[in-house]
């Protein structure tokens, strides 16, 4: 696990700058942070050429931001040190401080969290698990650990918790046979079990709530979040960004391409609640 840590960290060093063409050398780029559900390499390959549009459309050079970890993204969510986020852990009761302003969100439904086992798994219900190591992608993940964990609390279920750095990589250590459940975004799962052609079974599901908005800081002029927010809005039906979701989406396998839709903040009101009355403890560093 800490190897794998200390290679992501790695390769978020790595990470390349965003260059739009006709950028002034002197514009410097406005950080856009991304929740890590995948490696960090595979993040990158997915939302780079989707900023570089972006950027490219609304004239403001805009640079990914890939936290080494999920508490790593909060911590940085929480001080304000990305421009624009795609993300929820603004959400947290902790964060909302900061400021972050909805202005869209991805189209599609709301989205769950899950608990699963592998098909062949010998564990037919929750109290099966009683006692039984289960894997969560870290402890800032909403889908994947807070949600789960606190219906387990509720419950009155216990388990040993480990923590595999993102959502694919809880998957990962299930498919292995390294753990005997795993809490899951539901869609993250089913995009993965399709791409690893894993078969498995649901033990658990949330409530759906609406998961990930784009936001962006206080301090960025008003202007200049305009113009982002066209260039999303707008991306699906622009011919050339159509091309660039179609081919971010079958990187991952995804059922249908990325685009995105108008939002605000009042769209993600069961969020905020559910931190302001969680059992699950919301661990921040």
């Amino acid at each position: 696990m800490k190897k794998w840590i200390g290679g992501a960290s790695l390769v978020v060093l790595l990470l390349v700058v965003l260059g739009a063409r006709g950028w002034s050398q002197s514009q410097q780029p406005l950080l856009f942070g991304v929740i890590i559900w995948r490696s960090p390499t595979l993040t990158a390959q997915f939302w780079n050429p989707i900023l570089r549009h972006v950027s490219d459309r609304s004239g403001v050079p805009l640079q990914l931001k890939v936290a080494p970890t999920g508490p790593d993204h909060t911590a940085m969510v929480r001080r304000g040190q990305l421009h624009f986020l795609y993300s929820n852990h603004n959400f947290i009761k902790e964060n909302e401080e900061s400021g972050y302003r909805v202005f869209a969100r991805p189209t599609g439904d709301a989205q769950s969290g899950e608990i699963v086992v592998l098909k062949d798994s010998p564990i037919r219900s929750l109290a099966d698990l009683e006692g039984k190591e289960v894997v969560f992608p870290h402890t800032a993940a909403f889908l994947g650990y807070h949600l789960p964990m606190d219906s387990l609390l509720r419950k009155g279920i216990h388990v040993k918790p480990h923590f595999a750095g993102t959502q694919e990589g809880a998957m990962t250590q299930l498919k292995a046979g390294r753990t005997v459940a795993a809490g899951v975004n539901a869609e993250v799962m089913r995009a993965f079990a399709q791409r690893e052609n894993i078969a498995y079974r649901v033990l658990w599901s949330s409530d759906k709530f609406l998961n990930l908005a784009l936001s962006a800081h206080p301090t960025v002029p008003a202007e200049t979040v305009k113009a982002v927010r066209e260039a999303f809005l707008k991306m699906a039906d622009d011919p050339e960004g159509a091309k660039v979701l179609a081919s971010s989406a079958e990187l991952l396998k995804q059922t249908s391409p990325l685009a995105f839709i108008a939002a605000k903040d009042s769209e993600f009101a069961n969020m905020r609640r559910f931190y302001r009355t969680a059992v699950v403890k919301v661990e921040l560093q």
